[in-house]
């Protein structure tokens, strides 16, 4: 993986951090993108970070670590995320939004991408941990901004990509993202609840399966999802709504369903094989 500081703004100290972790990289490792993701994990693992036994105090160094300004300067130069980020914008640009949120935005490189389509939309970036290349890099655009509150009832359009598989309570954390949309308002969520990286959480992978209902229990309304960001989901809002015993019952909060799809694999696989070979000798004698 090589990536060109020559024309980054970056303070000297940013620099060293980039070189350094740059030249840790695993010789073994051929694809770009994996390696990104072993330099994510060999900081998790050298703060002591255990995902089977969280430690927020140190996972919240570990997101503040310089690992992350270099993963904001590889995906902004990595094909598949630029195309991501391009469908991603091109479908914001046909909406009509004016004041759209963007939750866990980084240092703001889809924040980006939207405003060059859309130069008269405010875009709000809620990221906790604003590097200061970041704010640097926005400030080209007088239509973004990084905010630290979110408003209630605020935004047309709330955004949030790569962000519910890092938090600790997924629930809580999308009903604070729902919180700040306008009724009528739409919701693009984007997640990974699969074990790429060591801080994608392992307690939140039954979420793959769930999400998408959960999500209908909590005052939205599933829209289908972006062409060529297909897994960014598009969602309505009609109504406020918190997270109540109902919904960590269907599955959210708990790993119940996770576990239970889990334990079914082996047993269901030889069923479904035998009932295909069952229904094709069926299909031979009509």
């Amino acid at each position: 993986m090589n990536i060109d500081l020559t024309n980054k703004d970056l303070q000297s100290d940013e620099r060293k951090e980039i070189e350094i972790l740059l030249s840790m990289q695993n010789p073994q490792i051929s694809d770009d993108l994996e390696q990104m993701w072993y330099l994510i994990d060999l900081v998790w693992d050298n703060m002591g970070c255990d995902n089977s036994n969280l430690d927020w105090e140190k996972i919240g160094a570990f997101y503040a670590h310089p690992v992350w300004l270099l993963n904001g300067l590889f995906i902004e130069s990595h094909n598949l995320s630029l195309s991501i980020r391009k469908a991603i914008a091109q479908y914001i640009a046909i909406q009509g939004f004016e004041r759209i949120c963007d939750y866990g935005g980084g240092f703001g490189s889809l924040a980006k991408e939207i405003a060059l389509l859309c130069p008269k939309v405010q875009i709000d970036i809620y990221e906790p941990f604003p590097s200061q290349y970041g704010k640097k890099c926005i400030e080209a655009f007088d239509n973004i901004r990084f905010v630290s509150t979110l408003e209630k009832n605020a935004y047309d359009c709330l955004l949030s990509t790569d962000v519910l598989e890092h938090v600790d309570d997924v629930l809580k954390t999308f009903e604070s993202m729902l919180s700040c949309l306008k009724i009528g308002g739409k919701a693009l969520i984007g997640n990974c609840f699969y074990p790429v990286i060591k801080c994608h959480l392992p307690k939140h992978f039954h979420y793959r399966y769930t999400f998408k209902h959960i999500a209908k229990m909590m005052g939205v309304t599933y829209n289908g999802y972006i062409e060529g960001a297909e897994y960014v989901q598009i969602y309505s809002k009609y109504k406020d709504s918190q997270v109540n015993l109902a919904v960590r019952l269907a599955g959210g909060g708990n790993r119940c369903i996770y576990m239970t799809i889990n334990i079914a694999k082996p047993i269901l696989k030889p069923l479904v094989k035998l009932l295909r070979k069952f229904k094709s000798q069926i299909k031979g004698r009509i």
